[in-house]
């Protein structure tokens, strides 16, 4: 089950420095002028969780493997991208693609480095993308609607579902909010996100600051702070130049350059795990002497569906669930001694699997 944040924002924010630090490589150009990401850079990255490592060492498992979660590094938006304005539509196009939107807005003063709009205001460049999407979303509507016309006339159910829904987001928009703000109901959810609009998607704002600013962050992040809490969205503070650096250091090098700069983590994890949580992900874990190995699902995943991660006859072919949380495989020294203790369970069909769980599933052939 792969999840993609996108990295979007104006040109010469740092989207591309901040990609090559994610990923560590050189993968994207990182230069001083507009749309020098002309194709999206793809890369995936590991889910920052100490939890596998101490699997893997009461398991004495051969090999430790990470969940992961991709990055997409976008070229920069400007003004007048729903009208196709500098790469408008090859942006929105690569947007609708991922599931979850990383903004990085320039919250730095740098006379060297050149700002489309030439000035620092990082609340009008998260307005100036939004209202960009917003438009692209409006235009997409129409058109939809006049395509559903004829079967809405005929009564088809499902016309007259996506007619309600288009309606909805409309209103939404015309009133000058994004399409996430509308309340829609579970039974309605798989065709609202059929609809792929581009202001459903949930946004975490990355405010990018001076390498002396990256702890306790600036005026400008404060303000991008303020609008995130305003619109139930999220931000993380972070300085592109300081995990670029990082990125080319040994661990024990980055750590004390990290101590130094008076950091207790690098933002790069923080920006992870704050796009995990954004998308509503959690980790389940398999644990054994060839490996140990954490897994990706969605919150309220059921086991054949989290079985099926794995391998699709998994999911078929599922019988149950052999279950320890994790807190008791540690305290108890591993699988054998959860046995004995009783804290393994046999979980069937309907298990909604619990973030940390380590499993073990029994399929038929």
């Amino acid at each position: 089950m792969g999840f993609k944040t996108g990295i979007v924002g104006l040109p010469n924010v740092g989207k591309s420095t901040l990609f090559n630090a994610l990923t560590r490589t050189a993968a994207a150009q990182a230069a001083n002028f507009p749309f020098c990401t002309i194709e999206p850079n793809v890369g995936e990255v590991a889910v920052p969780d100490m939890r596998v490592d101490k699997l893997a060492e009461i398991a004495k498992s051969a090999k430790t493997i990470p969940t992961r979660m991709t990055f997409v590094d976008i070229a920069g938006l400007v003004k007048g991208a729903s009208k196709g304005e500098g790469l408008g539509n090859q942006f929105l196009a690569n947007i609708r693609e991922v599931d979850a939107i990383a903004h990085v807005l320039r919250c730095f003063e740098d006379g060297d480095v050149t700002h489309v709009e030439g000035r620092i205001d990082p609340v009008a460049d998260a307005e100036t993308i939004e209202t960009e999407l917003m438009l692209a979303d409006l235009e997409s509507i129409e058109k939809r609607m006049q395509g559903l016309v004829r079967k809405v006339r005929g009564g088809d159910k499902e016309a007259l579902l996506q007619e309600r829904l288009l309606k909805a987001a409309q209103a939404a928009l015309e009133n000058g909010q994004p399409a996430r703000v509308v309340d829609v109901s579970d039974e309605d959810a798989k065709a609202w996100d059929g609809l792929q609009l581009l202001t459903t998607k949930p946004v975490l704002f990355v405010c990018n600051v001076a390498e002396d600013e990256a702890a306790q962050g600036n005026e400008h992040s404060e303000a991008v702070a303020k609008m995130a809490e305003e619109q139930g969205a999220a931000s993380v503070v972070i300085s592109a130049k300081i995990e670029e650096e990082i990125s080319q250091l040994d661990p024990e090098e980055a750590e004390m350059f990290l101590s130094e700069m008076g950091l207790e983590e690098p933002g790069l994890d923080r920006l992870i795990k704050a796009g995990y949580k954004l998308l509503n992900l959690q980790t389940y874990f398999t644990a054994g002497p060839k490996e140990s190995r954490a897994w990706t699902i969605a919150e309220g995943t059921l086991a054949p569906q989290a079985a099926g991660v794995i391998h699709g006859d998994f999911e078929r072919a599922f019988i149950r669930a052999e279950t320890i949380a994790y807190d008791d495989y540690i305290a108890l020294g591993g699988e054998q001694g959860a046995k004995d203790a009783g804290k393994m369970r046999a979980e069937g069909k309907g298990y909604i699997v619990k973030d940390g769980d380590v499993l073990n599933f029994l399929h038929g052939a």
